[in-house]
């Protein structure tokens, strides 16, 4: 029975959290050569100031990626 965890950040709809259970199960059984009903998926949502990249909170990271940022200390970040 494969038991699979995905970590994500919350925000996505409940259309798109089905697609991806349906998707995930059908990798698995393909791959796995096991039944649908034995797959378990898990979704662990999380807030975005719980998840961080370089040192930085996500949102942050991802303001500096695209040039929408003030100014940060890059050198405390290591970017």
């Amino acid at each position: 029975m494969p038991v699979v965890i995905v970590n994500m950040l919350s925000g996505r709809d409940a259309a798109t959290k089905k697609t991806l259970l349906k998707k995930m199960t059908a990798a698995l059984t393909s791959t796995l050569a096991v039944a649908p009903e034995s797959v378990r998926i898990i979704i662990q949502e999380m807030p975005s100031e719980h998840y961080g990249i370089a040192g930085l909170p996500v949102e942050e990271y991802r303001a500096l990626k695209s040039g929408s940022a003030k100014k940060i200390n890059k050198k405390h970040v290591g970017i």
